[in-house]
């Protein structure tokens, strides 16, 4: 049964609490999870009831729309401006970057499904978030919209791709460093890793929490 507006806006204040709770800090996160109707990109309807639990569900193909959390933990380490240049690598059910939209980023987002990607463009479409997304090889980057001041890895590989560190801009106050955020490590468990541009040719590497993503799959496989 699909969910009221009232009740899902009442969940998504639920959502928020228990975020906060769990020690998600940036109210500007917060608040663009509280704004983005995460029922609407779950496919399924019988999953509608879990919709705003802090778990991840599948979306089909072997995909998942992650965990609010893990979203929103991931976005606060992107410490994203309005205006940033956004890469998403894995546009998967369009969540995340509905939550980067809200923060009002310019996303750029690539998919390797593309019957996801064209059910999560109708999506978007809906709802009016403007997100720029095409299906392809995601750890190529999208170098036509390059650099970047801020990408994003939805799945989990072995190694961080040369081409997403390559397509990170160089520092240029006032904005801060650009950021890779990435989830890497053996398939059943990856610790994210934010990688921070701090010079033409420097980089710096930081782990934070352990995660579980859907593998990252290259054009070399």
């Amino acid at each position: 049964m699909p969910l009221t507006d009232r009740v899902a806006a009442r969940r998504r204040a639920d959502l928020v609490a228990a975020l906060r709770a769990k020690g998600i800090a940036d109210e500007r996160v917060l608040a663009a999870v509280g704004s983005v109707p995460r029922h609407l990109f779950i496919p399924d309807s019988s999953l509608l009831t879990q919709a705003y639990d802090d778990v991840a569900l599948p979306i089909g193909l072997g995909q998942t729309i992650s965990q609010p959390f893990t979203v929103a933990r991931m976005t606060e380490l992107l410490a994203v401006r309005e205006g940033d240049r956004v890469l998403e690598v894995g546009t998967g059910s369009g969540y995340q970057a509905a939550v980067l939209a809200a923060l009002g980023a310019r996303v750029f987002s690539v998919e390797r499904h593309a019957p996801i990607l064209s059910r999560t463009d109708q999506t978007l479409g809906r709802l009016g978030i403007r997100v720029r997304t095409r299906t392809g090889d995601g750890t190529r980057g999208w170098p036509a919209y390059a650099p970047f001041d801020a990408i994003v890895v939805t799945a989990g590989g072995p190694a961080v791709p040369p081409d997403l560190v390559a397509q990170l801009r160089d520092p240029a106050p006032p904005r801060p460093d650009a950021r890779l955020v990435i989830p890497v490590g053996p398939p059943d468990h990856q610790v994210l890793h934010r990688i921070t541009r701090v010079g033409p040719d420097e980089t710096r590497d930081e782990t934070f929490d352990g995660v579980v993503f859907v593998p990252l799959v290259s054009g070399e496989g």
